[in-house]
């Protein structure tokens, strides 16, 4: 994956929206996948605490963003 708005990273993106963590994944950053999907389950685990929901919300958000954005040195 070349460079950002790559085809990659697009697809990269799209996988995180369904699964948080898979785009990073795709990508081969292991551990950065683990911390989205984990934080993220979490959060949306205890939904009825509203404030790690709305953290849950945030990183989900936060590694659609950040599997479009990356670029591979």
């Amino acid at each position: 994956m070349s460079q950002q708005g790559s085809t990659g990273n697009v697809i990269a993106a799209i996988a995180s929206l369904f699964f948080p963590g898979l785009g990073q994944l795709l990508q081969g950053r292991i551990l950065a996948a683990l911390l989205f999907f984990v934080v993220t389950v979490v959060g949306y685990a205890l939904w009825w605490l509203i404030v790690p929901a709305v953290l849950g919300a945030i990183f989900h958000l936060w590694s659609i963003i950040d599997a479009a954005r990356f670029q591979a040195d």
